[in-house]
């Protein structure tokens, strides 16, 4: 559910379960749902915010790098995906809707960016088209950056769309076929960033990159802040190890209104057919015990994402989601919205 609505429905069962409209007139139920409806379809907002002048991150993909169903997967996390589908498994990407410079931004290209881009434009009446005004990459892995190939000649074509990255991201993107292709053909243009050095992409967003361990075999990796009129975001898709950052997880939680963070593997069972040693990433489980002393409010700001095709948290009704729940953490689910 988007954070930003949780109050309105409550209001409505209050109403409802206590048969309060029946005592009310005509004229106060449709006061009631003046005040009521504004809220509910368009989030929390003061008497001098219009709702269409917001800033929102939507969660357009939750899914690793090789989505789900994973390329000839015969466990029984992707048996059936194979002949049925489910929408909501995309790989993981976050869309900015800027309302009132009407503009949209795309964190992650990933392979479903066609999707992924039409999904964020419904989000943005404002736009004519599907094309977002800027692109933030994480780093080289192939979930994060593939999705650029849709903006080649060979598929939209399209004209300088910017698109940030680290220097080490930055060069391999310029020096490597096919992307190189892009960057000569104009449909991209390559914007450099710098650790922790902040972009103020309009008067109410900025976004800050900073780098974490991980496997940096073509490129740096980094998450990113992103920062609204009134909140903000955390955003760190890939991490070797917590304890391998030069900075305190939970000081960073703290710090921000949501986290979505690394869940790629939920445990060590679930990934025993591969060497974890090639490819780290923080254990659910670990992650849930580290920030076990911290509040219940600051719990409720953790959202997992990033989910291998054998994570059970893909599983609404698996075991591991409840307990992942009990304990005050969030899972991150495609179509959540953060209101900034």
């Amino acid at each position: 559910m988007n954070p930003t609505l949780y109050s309105c429905p409550r209001i409505f069962a209050y109403f409802i379960t206590t048969n309060t409209f029946s005592l009310l007139k005509f004229t106060d139920i449709h006061l009631v749902l003046f005040l009521l409806v504004p809220r509910l379809f368009f989030g929390q907002f003061s008497p001098s915010e219009s709702p269409n002048e917001g800033l929102t991150v939507h969660v357009l993909g939750t899914v690793q790098d090789a989505g789900s169903p994973h390329i000839a997967c015969e466990k029984k996390c992707c048996a059936h995906l194979f002949e049925t589908g489910d929408r909501s498994r995309k790989v993981v990407s976050l869309g900015i809707v800027d309302s009132k410079n009407n503009k949209t931004f795309l964190i992650e290209a990933t392979p479903d960016m066609p999707k992924q881009i039409r999904d964020l434009r419904l989000n943005a009446p404002f736009k004519e088209n599907d094309y977002p005004d800027g692109v933030f990459l994480t780093h080289a892995h192939i979930g994060h950056y593939s999705g650029l190939m849709y903006l080649g000649k060979e598929a939209a074509n399209t004209k300088n769309i910017p698109v940030y990255t680290m220097p080490k991201m930055h060069r391999f993107l310029r020096e490597n076929g096919p992307w190189g292709q892009l960057v000569a053909n104009n449909n991209i243009q390559l914007i450099q960033t710098e650790n922790e050095k902040a972009i103020t992409v309009s008067e109410q967003l900025t976004v800050i990159p900073f780098t974490v361990p991980h496997r940096d075999e073509y490129s740096e990796t980094v998450g990113y802040k992103i920062i609204g009129p009134n909140k903000t975001l955390l955003f760190i898709p890939d991490i070797d190890k917590w304890e391998k950052w030069d900075k305190d997880i939970k000081e960073e939680v703290k710090n921000v209104d949501y986290a979505l963070i690394d869940a790629t593997f939920y445990d060590a069972e679930e990934i025993n057919y591969r060497d974890i040693s090639e490819i780290p990433h923080p254990f659910v489980i670990e992650s849930m015990q580290l920030f076990q002393g911290l509040s219940i409010s600051e719990k409720n700001k953790i959202h997992f994402i990033h989910f291998n095709h054998t994570n059970p948290l893909l599983n609404r009704d698996s075991e591991q989601t409840r307990k992942v729940l009990e304990e005050g953490f969030q899972i991150a689910r495609k179509d959540m919205v953060f209101k900034l």
